[in-house]
């Protein structure tokens, strides 16, 4: 989440009046994240007792087409009870609304349900069990859901996102990362696992994109990089995400606590779990690639801090050291 593009109060507030959510009150911009502009709403609600929602609109690595399997996705999971928001649709039932954006292009826009939490910092054993065991009955809901996306971040934009960085432009972030990259990426690439079980992910469940009470999950967001793909996987990205502290050290009762949490609702295949170690590998490639780009191409007035992308490559790095740790 972030702030790129700035509405003024009367172009927010005609916007809001396309729903039936009551009329704003108040707006706030998050500086969270990366690829979109978000803002937290409060209205009067429609019962006019007061609502808070999220209000998104999509700035880049989304394509407007994509948008209907993204929040159609979150009604289903809603539906089968997963923490997840709502989409709000609009007075004619539309899941999204559009604006011309600054070169004539059509921005769309998606209001959602608020849920209550908050993001760890630091998520415990407890925690990781937790956010195993929802991200498996994500898996699960998700079986009998109708759309397909194939994943726009897959190995080949990996590959896309190194060359359009350039070794010199990925040196100038840390000479470290271009001889990561040089080094692992084609290798990544040439041995990808095929045949395992697929079905749709959420593929970037980090802190940020869980909301929580204490060990609980009450929120799962942020679903705009969802897709069809390895449904290990996922748990590979969560184990990326999760299982490391703010100095990259490995955390291995996080780790234990997120897979066995993970089983306790889908347990693994002797297939899936013997492609955790490159999967993970693949997953903090991933996100070094895209981060790396973040991190050359952000404007300077966006609000919003790029992620260093040298987090991810040491990651990547611990797991081609250690595969045994999934055994």
């Amino acid at each position: 989440m972030a702030v790129y593009t700035h509405l003024g109060a009367e172009e927010m507030a005609a916007l809001i009046a396309r729903f039936d959510v009551g009329t704003l009150v108040s707006a706030k911009g998050i500086a969270e994240g990366v690829s979109n502009s978000n803002w937290l709403l409060e209205t009067t609600g429609g019962n006019g007792s007061g609502a808070r929602f999220i209000l998104t609109m999509y700035e880049f690595r989304i394509e407007l087409e994509d948008l209907p399997y993204f929040l159609s996705l979150l009604d289903h999971l809603a539906a089968r009870g997963c923490p997840v928001p709502r989409t709000i649709h609009d007075r004619e039932g539309n899941l999204y609304v559009t604006r011309p954006g600054p070169t004539g292009e059509d921005k769309a826009l998606a209001l959602i349900e608020y849920l209550p939490g908050v993001s760890v910092s630091t998520p415990t054993a407890g925690q990781a069990r937790a956010v195993g065991g929802e991200l498996a009955r994500l898996h699960l809901a998700a079986a009998d859901f109708p759309g397909s996306r194939a994943n726009g971040m897959g190995v080949a934009e990996w590959q896309r996102l190194a060359e359009a960085c350039g070794a010199e432009g990925l040196a100038r972030i840390n000479p470290e990362l271009a001889q990561i990259v040089a080094n692992e990426l084609p290798r990544l690439a040439q041995s990808w696992p095929t045949g395992l079980p697929s079905g749709v992910i959420h593929a970037d469940l980090f802190p940020d994109n869980v909301l929580m009470l204490g060990d609980k999950v009450t929120g799962l967001i942020d679903f705009y990089f969802a897709c069809n793909d390895i449904i290990a996987y996922d748990l590979a990205v969560t184990h990326v995400a999760w299982c490391f502290d703010k100095d990259d050290t490995f955390r291995p009762d996080v780790s234990s606590a997120l897979i066995e949490g993970y089983e306790s609702v889908r347990p693994l295949s002797a297939g899936e779990r013997a492609a955790l170690p490159l999967l993970a590998e693949g997953a903090a490639m991933r996100f070094a690639m895209s981060r790396a780009w973040d991190w050359l191409n952000t404007p300077a007035d966006a609000l919003v801090t790029p992620k260093d992308p040298m987090g991810p490559a040491r990651r990547l790095g611990f797991y081609t050291a250690n595969p045994g740790i999934f055994a």
